[in-house]
C-alpha cells in the first residue's frame, strides 16, 4: 500500500494572492472581492510578496532545492467556484522541489514540491437542485505540499500531517487554529492505480478516509474487481468516500504560462531569509545536546518552544537536572496563566538561580514563582496551596490502601488525582494536582 499526501496551507496574509482584498472572513458573501479575484475582463494579477516569502520558509523547512527562477501558470478548468475559468497556480518552475522531511526525525519522506496558488470560491448546495456560491475565499494565498508515496498506513499519515502542522504553525507563525486552514487531498493505492480523496480536514479525518479508502479498495481486489482511477470525497458523517469524478490527468488540464506575471528571480530573497528552528528539529537537537530523553524534550516543546528555551537559560545558568525539573513542573503548570500577562521570563531564571544557589527553599521557589506567574500575591497562592492539600490528606486518610499501592505502582495515585480534580472543579492545575498528591504520599512512606 502507498499513501501521497497533497497539503494545502492557507498562509496568513493580510490580503489575498493577486489583489487587495482582504482574507478575514467576512459577514456576508461576496463582499470581499474585486474584478481581480472574480476574473472579470481587464484585471490583471499584482503577485503579493509576502505569500512568497512564507512559500519560502516553508521550502526551507522542508529541505526543498530553491532555484533562482520561478513563475506561475494558468491552469485550465470549469467549476462554477472558479470564476475566471482558469487557477493561477505553478507547475513547470515551483518555489521549491526534491525535498526531504524526516517523520520524528527518522523516517524520510520525499517531498516531490511546494508551490503556490490561489484558492478558488465556496460552493454551497441549496436543496437538491441548486447551490449558491461565495467568492469571499477566492484567491486566498495557499501553499501546496506535495509529498511522495512513502507513507505506508493511514495511521502513519495521520501522524506525518499532524507532524508537519506543528512545525508549519511555529515557521510560518500559523494562528492557533491553524489545523482549520490546512486541507489535504489523500492518495492511497492498495494494487496499481489509485484514488485521490480530495479537501478532507482534520487529522482523524484523514486516517478516517483513507482507512476506509483502503478497506474498500482491498475487496474490490480480492473479489477479482479492478480500481478505477477516480477523483472522490469523503463524508465525516457516514465515514465513507464516495466517487465524484474520474481523476483528470496532468495533460487535462492544458497548463500555460501566467502572461501578466512575467518571471521572478528570487535568490537574493531566498538567501536574505532565515527560518526559525522547527519544533521536531528542536526535539532532536535537545535530545542530542543536553543528554535528555526523547518523551521529556517532546513535552517541553509541545508545551511551548518558548518553555524549551527557558530550559536551554536553566541548563546554561544551573544545570541540566534543575532545570528540567522546574521547566515540567511548575513553569508548564502556570504556563497559559503566564502567557496571558505577557511579561519577561527574566523573573522565572532569577528566581530558579536562587533556589539552586542555596539562597531559597524549594517551597518558597514554588510559591514566589506561581505568584509572578499568575500575577497573584504570595500569601494568595500560599492559602490555596494548604487547601488543596487539606482536601488530598483528607481523602488518603479515607483511604490508606493508596499509599501502600504506590510503594509499588505509580499509577495509584491517579484515583486521588481524579478524586481531587472533580471534587475542586477545575480550581487547581492538573499539575499542581498531581505535584501535590506525590508530594504528600511520599511523606507518608
Amino acid at each position: 500500500m502507498k499513501i501521497g499526501l497533497e497539503v494545502h496551507v492557507q498562509l496568513p496574509t493580510e490580503s489575498k494572492m493577486f489583489c487587495s482584498c482582504p482574507t478575514t472572513d467576512a459577514e456576508a458573501p461576496n463582499t470581499h472581492v474585486c474584478p481581480t479575484c472574480l476574473g472579470m475582463p481587464g484585471s490583471r494579477p499584482v503577485l503579493n510578496k509576502q505569500a512568497v516569502i512564507y512559500g519560502i520558509m516553508l521550502a526551507k523547512m522542508l529541505n526543498c532545492s530553491i532555484d533562482d527562477t520561478t513563475w506561475f501558470s494558468r491552469k485550465t478548468y470549469f467549476y462554477p467556484d472558479m470564476s475566471k475559468s482558469v487557477q493561477i497556480t505553478q507547475y513547470d518552475h515551483p518555489i521549491g522541489g526534491a525535498g526531504m522531511y524526516y517523520l520524528n526525525g527518522k523516517t524520510p519522506i520525499r517531498i516531490t514540491r511546494i508551490h503556490l496558488e490561489e484558492d478558488p470560491g465556496k460552493t454551497k448546495r441549496v436543496g437538491d437542485l441548486s447551490s449558491l456560491v461565495d467568492y469571499n475565499r477566492s484567491g486566498i494565498p495557499l501553499a501546496e505540499i506535495v509529498t511522495e508515496p512513502d507513507l505506508k498506513t493511514p495511521a502513519q499519515a495521520r501522524e506525518f500531517l499532524g507532524q508537519l502542522i506543528a512545525d508549519i504553525r511555529h515557521v510560518i507563525d500559523l494562528p492557533g487554529d491553524g489545523e482549520r486552514s490546512i486541507r489535504c487531498d489523500c492518495n492511497l493505492s492498495v494494487g496499481v492505480e489509485r484514488c485521490e480523496v480530495k479537501n478532507v480536514t482534520g487529522l482523524k479525518n484523514v486516517e478516517r478516509a483513507l482507512t476506509f479508502e483502503m478497506i474498500r479498495q482491498t475487496k474490490i481486489l480480492k473479489s477479482g474487481g479492478k480500481i478505477v482511477r477516480e477523483t472522490r470525497r469523503f463524508d465525516e458523517e457516514r465515514g465513507v468516500t464516495i466517487s465524484v469524478r474520474k481523476k483528470e490527468l496532468e495533460s487535462d488540464y492544458g497548463y500555460i504560462d501566467e502572461p501578466d506575471l512575467g518571471i521572478f528571480h528570487i535568490k537574493n530573497m531566498v538567501d536574505s531569509i532565515h527560518i526559525k528552528e522547527s519544533p521536531l528539529n528542536m526535539t532532536l537537537r535537545l535530545v542530542k545536546q543536553y543528554g535528555i530523553d526523547e518523551n521529556t524534550a517532546r513535552q517541553l516543546v509541545s508545551t511551548s518552544t518558548k518553555i524549551a528555551e527557558i530550559f536551554e537559560e536553566l541548563a546554561k545558568t544551573t544545570d541540566v537536572q534543575t532545570a528540567i525539573s522546574w521547566t515540567t513542573g511548575m513553569i508548564s503548570a502556570n504556563w497559559k496563566a503566564f502567557e496571558m500577562r505577557d511579561e519577561s521570563h527574566e523573573h522565572i531564571i532569577e528566581l530558579v538561580k536562587t533556589f539552586k544557589d542555596g539562597n531559597m527553599t524549594d517551597t518558597e521557589c514554588n510559591l514566589e514563582l506561581k505568584s509572578f506567574m499568575t500575577g497573584t500575591s504570595v500569601e494568595s497562592v500560599k492559602n490555596a496551596s494548604a487547601d488543596l492539600e487539606v482536601i488530598i490528606n483528607k481523602f488518603l486518610d479515607g483511604n490508606p490502601e493508596i499509599v501502600e499501592d504506590s510503594r509499588k505502582n505509580d499509577k495509584a495515585a491517579n484515583r486521588v488525582i481524579g478524586h481531587v480534580m472533580k471534587e475542586t472543579g477545575g480550581s487547581y492545575s492538573s499539575a499542581d494536582i498531581v505535584a501535590a498528591t506525590k508530594k504528600l504520599i511520599s511523606a507518608r512512606f
